[in-house]
């Protein structure tokens, strides 16, 4: 990072460099585009959201679906004007499709625009494959995931001032079969405890109010580590930091969530009243061939617990409809399980073939618009609960935290409850960054509607 500071010094004449970062995907590709405008900043780049003014624009990529894999390379594509227009201008490529072989051989041999090219394991090699490019101006690739290090001490340039999130550990051991996440970022390798509390109290003294602790499998934490420790013990560390805030996490794997993790959330007052817990179909065959680990009666001993210890806890989960062979009897247990659960949120998916994987060679024998119907039964059915759910809380008053600012005048304010609930709120903007005591007056599917007490 200092070599490429020197570069950029060397030429007095110049103008401050200009990054565009580019961000796809799930949290924690957030997190490293945090990383990687931190590395940039230390780098001297200024930043931009002009991607024809941009001097260099990194792409963090997304590869768990083909959707999101055919808009990363529409926009990729369409840099070539960029480029065009700015032939010095350097593009790289990250994030997980930067790990896909038939990715990478796409963007070498059809997007010369692109310089650069390294997996998402590689990411603190960032400055240094940079610094190849501009010293040697020619192409750098390297995609072969590299050896699982953990990487500390990495600069973190933040957006925001109220929440924040940050990884504990890093990789999946869980291989289900329709997953590319494994094959992309490699194997599970936990962060050391210490520095995590460390950076989470760090923080709290910055005046974040809402943590997020990341991770493909947060259940997992303490692989590879010499203390002993899980993520029960680390989550209790966490909330023992003294302050006002919340402490979130995601995503949890079922077969991973304990009784000691659920009591450690129930005595805590900072643990949020929220779990994100990925049930992904209702059908015990469909679980199997998936290699999920549990069985729908297993899933639902889990919301049990959790409710036992928290009543109030809100939970939220994953589906997939259309996995290769599910039966219209498949379906129909996903929609039982659905029914019990009374999910608050669900994020629902048809599903998505992903080369390397052992579902992508699955015979599948549902048509598409067989799963587009299925999938709109679905989306009616947990709208329906959704609806019941919110309406609970009409009238109520409640405390939650203000992260933002709508963009709507009548609710000028976005926060969210304990339990992750997004409410938009009626209040001043002196609130944001606060807790506040909100009424409840109506909602919708997706939120509550509320006023500053």
């Amino acid at each position: 990072m200092a070599e490429i500071r020197g570069l950029f010094a060397e030429n007095s004449q110049a103008k401050t460099p200009l990054a565009y970062v580019d961000t796809y995907g799930c949290q924690q590709n957030e997190a490293d585009s945090e990383t990687i405008r931190g590395m940039l900043d230390e780098m001297g780049y200024e930043f931009t959201a002009d991607e024809f003014a941009a001097d260099l624009i990194v792409i963090n990529t997304c590869a768990i679906r083909e959707n999101a894999e055919n808009r990363v390379l529409g926009n990729v594509g369409a840099l070539s004007h960029t480029k065009k227009a700015k032939p010095s201008q350097i593009i790289a490529f990250c994030g997980c499709l930067a790990a896909v072989p038939e990715t990478v051989e796409k963007i070498r041999r059809s997007y010369q625009q692109v310089d650069l090219v390294f997996a998402p394991n590689l990411l603190w090699m960032f400055p240094e494959l940079l610094c190849r490019v501009l010293t040697e101006k020619g192409r750098v690739f390297l995609t072969d995931g590299g050896d699982g290090a953990v990487a500390e001490g990495l600069p973190v340039k933040r957006d925001g001032t109220v929440k924040a999130w940050f990884p504990i550990m890093y990789g999946c051991d869980n291989f289900c079969s329709y997953c590319i996440v494994p094959h992309v970022r490699g194997r599970e390798r936990s962060r050391d405890s210490a520095i995590i509390v460390d950076e989470a109290r760090r923080l709290v003294a910055d005046g974040y109010k809402d943590i997020t602790l990341l991770g493909q499998n947060v259940n997992s934490y303490g692989v590879g580590l010499d203390e002993d420790i899980n993520f029960a013990g680390l989550l209790r560390r966490a909330c023992e930091i003294d302050g006002q805030f919340l402490v979130r996490f995601m995503t949890s794997h079922p077969k991973d969530a304990s009784v000691e993790l659920f009591r450690v959330m129930a005595e805590s007052e900072r643990a949020a009243r929220q779990i994100h817990l990925p049930f992904q179909s209702g059908s015990d065959r469909i679980l199997s061939v998936m290699n999920r680990g549990y069985t729908h009666e297993d899933y639902m001993a889990k919301l049990t617990q959790a409710r036992e210890f928290m009543p109030d806890i809100a939970i939220t989960s994953d589906v997939i409809v259309g996995f290769p062979g599910e039966t219209e009897a498949d379906f129909e247990d996903t929609l039982r399980l659905i029914e019990k659960a009374r999910f608050d949120g669900l994020f629902t998916f048809i599903y998505s073939r992903r080369p390397g994987t052992p579902a992508a060679d699955m015979e599948d024998t549902v048509t598409s618009e067989e799963k587009h119907r299925r999938f709109d039964r679905l989306i009616e059915l947990q709208n329906s609960i959704s609806d019941e759910q919110h309406g609970k809380h009409i009238g109520k008053t409640m405390t939650v935290l203000v992260d933002g600012e709508s963009g709507d005048a009548r609710y000028p304010l976005r926060a969210r409850t304990n339990g992750g609930r997004l409410v938009h709120l009626n209040g001043g903007l002196e609130l944001v960054g606060s807790f506040v005591e909100a009424k409840i007056t109506h909602c919708n599917s997706w939120s509550l509607f509320a006023e500053a007490v």
